[in-house]
């Protein structure tokens, strides 16, 4: 059955190559990501080698908070991240580098380039984030004498069809990992469920919550000269935004300008290659847009931030967040994020991917919409009440600040598949 899943996986790859590095999110790195890495790309020394593997950047703001614990434990460690979109490999280079001794593209699920990755990054764990489940990588890695474990292990209702019948077809990957460290007891139920051993699974929270208390700070009044944003003005954050959501924000920002003048809007897209385009959108309903790039210098009243890796300090900025992919059916974005800075934080109805930040947050500093008018309305009352959005905010924060402990958990378990460091 493994063969089957091999050919299949070569099959798949030949009729995606040409998307695949074309598209934005991966068309950088294809020799990495063949599993053919130079010696340079990192370190040759030290022990134990740690490889953690998350898809993308916010996958790896996730594991951050694991990598001081575990270089704690483990002072000669390398420990070496892999991810798989381009942001975030840009993005690991930018905030993660002093944490951590190599960046890399990981390898597509390939019998070869799998092996090869393997071969030459010698890791004595494999930790992957979510569900990173990849029967090829995993298998090498446990071949090669390497500990396997999956973080914040996360299994959604919707996918648990799919996954059976694969498991059916190719077997079952599951049984090559060494721990399952679930993010909640469904998630955990869920796992056992596809056929993970009882005695290898652990319920320890999430660990995105632990990211999130170290960058509560002090107003950033670079970036906020930056985007040219007037230090008495009201500043409204939507960040994180897609495709089809912009044009109704505006449409709410428009309506709002009328009783509140001072009120300017930042638009942080998801994707900043779309900056040029939202800026037409800007212009075509009568605003003035600027850039962060070019610092606004005209003051426009909507500042798109077309930078890698700020929003969580514009944040700092924020009189309150919209928080987008959740107005269309991308199913949501990071909307612990903006709490942890203590603002307010209004998302749209679609936060299927997010179901667990929704709990958390819900009635706890975050506000829920059904639509463009209801956010108008929200919106509205909120700034017409600063002492309700100052209660709001620090409700958020503190929220935040209760869920944390998941990394130092996940840190203990994940010793325990690890030799005892040297002394």
């Amino acid at each position: 059955m493994r063969i089957l899943y091999i050919l299949l996986s070569y099959l798949v790859f030949g009729l995606a190559l040409p998307v695949l590095c074309l598209h934005r999110k991966t068309r950088d790195g294809l020799r990495q990501r063949l599993g053919l890495y130079r010696p340079d790309d990192f370190p040759a020394d030290g022990a134990p080698r740690i490889w953690l593997h998350g898809a993308s950047a916010g996958d790896l703001l996730a594991l951050s908070p694991m990598i001081d614990r575990l270089r704690a434990r483990y002072p000669a460690a390398r420990i070496i991240l892999s991810t798989i979109t381009n942001t975030g490999y840009l993005m690991a280079k930018q905030r993660l580098a002093r944490q951590i001794d190599a960046v890399v593209y990981a390898p597509w699920d390939l019998w070869g380039a799998t092996r090869r990755a393997v071969a030459a990054l010698k890791p004595a764990l494999l930790v992957l984030e979510y569900t990173e489940i990849w029967p090829n990588l995993i298998r090498a890695a446990h071949a090669s004498g390497a500990k396997v474990a999956l973080t914040n292990g996360r299994f959604s209702p919707a996918t648990m069809g799919r996954y059976r019948a694969l498991f059916t077809l190719i077997g079952n990957p599951l049984l090559d990992l060494d721990l399952f460290l679930m993010r909640q007891q469904e998630e955990a139920e869920r796992v056992l469920a596809l056929g993970a051993p009882a005695s290898r699974v652990r319920v320890t929270g999430n660990t995105k919550f632990d990211a999130l208390v170290p960058l509560a700070a002090v107003v950033d009044a670079d970036l906020r000269a930056a985007l040219n944003l007037p230090p008495d003005s009201r500043v409204w954050i939507a960040g994180s935004t897609h495709e089809g959501e912009e044009e109704l924000l505006l449409q709410v920002y428009q309506k709002l300008l009328g009783a509140f003048p001072d009120l300017k809007l930042v638009i942080a897209p998801r994707y900043i290659d779309r900056a040029p385009r939202i800026v037409s959108l800007i212009e075509a309903v009568g605003l003035g847009a600027g850039l962060r790039s070019n610092r606004n210098p005209s003051g426009a009243p909507v500042v798109v931030l077309d930078s890698i890796g700020e929003l969580a300090r514009a944040y700092r900025l924020a009189t309150f967040v919209f928080v987008g992919g959740s107005f269309t059916t991308r199913g949501g974005q990071n909307i612990l994020e903006p709490a942890a800075q203590g603002r307010p934080v209004l998302f749209g109805p679609h936060m299927e991917n997010f179901r667990d930040s929704v709990q958390v947050l819900i009635g706890r500093g975050g506000i829920q919409v059904n639509d463009a008018d209801h956010l108008l309305r929200v919106v509205t009352d909120l700034l017409s009440q600063p002492g309700e959005l100052e209660s709001l905010g620090q409700l958020a924060l503190a929220t935040i600040q209760q869920v944390s402990g998941a990394s130092e958990r996940n840190v203990d378990c994940l010793v325990g598949l690890l030799k005892p460091a040297p002394h």
